[in-house]
C-alpha cells in the first residue's frame, strides 16, 4: 500500500519505522478527521491509527485518505472480521488488531494490507510467529507487564518486533523505545479528547512534535 505522499508500506516491519509514536485516535465526529490529521502531519507525524470504537470511524477514515495524502491512515481496534474488509474499502493504508482470532488474521489477511497483530502472552507471539507474522502490537502494554516484560521475552523471541500500546505516556515511552523489540508505541496522548472537542489543533500540532523527539 502506497500512501503519504508515496511513502511505501507494505509490511507490519514497514509500520513500525513509520514514526516512535503512532497517534491511537477515536473520533466521535467525522468531521475532526482531516484538521486532526493535518494538525499531526504539521507536527511532523506520517502516520495516525484511528480506531473503529465510534460510529464516525469508517468516514473518518475515508476522509483522511482523501483529503490529506501526506499521511498514512490506519484502523485501529479491528476485533472481527467484517471490520478489515470495511476498513479496507473505506481507504485505510493499515490494520492494527489489539488480539488474535484466526477468523480476523485471515480477514486482514486477505485484504492484503500489512497489519499488526495483537498479543499480550508469549503463546500468543509465538502462534502469530508461526504465521509469519513478526511485527506485532503489544496489547494492553501496562496492565500485561510493560517494559520489564517485552525486556523478558526478548531473549526467546528476538525476532519478534513490537509497537506497545496501552497507558504508555510521554514519559514512559523513551523506556520502550530503549528496547531492542520495539519499533514505536502507541500513544493516546497526541490527540486528547478535549482538544479535538474544542478544535485545539495547535495542541495537536504541538504534541506531535514533541513526540518524534521521543525516538
Amino acid at each position: 500500500m502506497t500512501n503519504g505522499d508515496n511513502l511505501r508500506v507494505t509490511t507490519g516491519a514497514d509500520l513500525l519505522a513509520l514514526s516512535p509514536v503512532i497517534p491511537v485516535v477515536v473520533v466521535d465526529d467525522a468531521d475532526h478527521a482531516v484538521p486532526l490529521a493535518q494538525a499531526l502531519l504539521r507536527g511532523g507525524v506520517r502516520v495516525i491509527e484511528l480506531t473503529l470504537r465510534t460510529p464516525a470511524a469508517l468516514a473518518a477514515i475515508e476522509n483522511v485518505a482523501r483529503e490529506v495524502p501526506g499521511i498514512v491512515i490506519g484502523a485501529g481496534t479491528v476485533t472481527a472480521p467484517e471490520h478489515a474488509e470495511q476498513a479496507a474499502k473505506a481507504g485505510a493504508a493499515f490494520l492494527v488488531t489489539p488480539g488474535t482470532t484466526d477468523r480476523v488474521l485471515d480477514a486482514a489477511d486477505a485484504t492484503g494490507l500489512p497489519y499488526l497483530p495483537g498479543a499480550a502472552t508469549v503463546s500468543e507471539v509465538l502462534r502469530l510467529a508461526e504465521r509469519g507474522l513478526t511485527a506485532l502490537k503489544f496489547f494492553p502494554a501496562e496492565a500485561a507487564g510493560g517494559v520489564d516484560y517485552l525486556k523478558s521475552i526478548g531473549g526467546p523471541v528476538p525476532h519478534v518486533r513490537f509497537c506497545p500500546t496501552g497507558g504508555i505516556t510521554p514519559q514512559s515511552a523513551p523506556n520502550y523505545l530503549a528496547l531492542a523489540n520495539v519499533g514505536c508505541v502507541g500513544g493516546s496522548w497526541l490527540a486528547p479528547k478535549d482538544a479535538l472537542a474544542q478544535g485545539d489543533w495547535e495542541r495537536v500540532e504541538t504534541l506531535a512534535r514533541e513526540s518524534v523527539q521521543l525516538g
